[in-house]
């Protein structure tokens, strides 16, 4: 019951401040503003996908799903955990700005589906490490919940950091 009711508190919790939130457009990401600061959330954005893409290669590994690769070494399930760990932090400044900036929006179905993607990613990494923690839960869980947060990440990446690498239209800020 815990691992359901965690992943949907963070999630509608996240939702609920971003729908009660006032955005300012005005605010600032590592010293960047406007778009600049939209230019790097989707650089970093960009990066994040690639770290997730790397979790995602050791995960396969560890599972024996890598043809031609021998079992996974204990560095490389650590190297797993550390670079999850790391790859979560990275993502808070992003999700920060996203969420203070602009709040949950439903301006067209792009962002909506961006402002729900983030929403429900918390939920899946709070769910994530439930099941890292529990003995009780099916051990299928953690592949499914691992492989929705790389999903949600390429979601997150396709529906903003790509839109506005291209120069198309940022919420809050005219297009190129």
């Amino acid at each position: 019951m815990l691992a359901v009711l965690v992943p949907v508190a963070v999630a509608a919790g996240i939702y609920l401040f971003g729908t009660h939130h006032t955005p300012d457009y005005l605010n600032g990401l590592f010293g960047e503003y406007g778009t600049g600061a939209v230019d790097l959330k989707a650089r970093l954005g960009t990066a994040l996908l690639g770290l997730a893409f790397v979790q995602l290669g050791l995960a396969l590994w560890m599972y024996g799903r890598m043809p031609g690769i021998g079992p996974a070494s204990r560095p490389v399930r650590l190297g797993h955990r550390t670079l999850g760990f790391v790859t979560f932090l990275f993502s808070l400044p992003i999700a920060y700005h996203c969420l203070t900036t602009y709040g949950i929006e439903t301006t067209s179905p792009r962002v909506a589906i961006h402002s729900f993607a983030g929403c429900a990613l918390y939920g899946a990494f709070a769910a994530k490490v439930i099941v890292v923690r529990s003995r009780r839960l099916p051990g299928l869980l953690l592949p499914v919940v691992g492989g929705l947060l790389v999903l949600g990440v390429a979601l997150l990446w396709y529906t903003a950091a790509l839109w506005a690498l291209n120069g198309d239209s940022v919420p809050g800020f005219p297009s190129g």
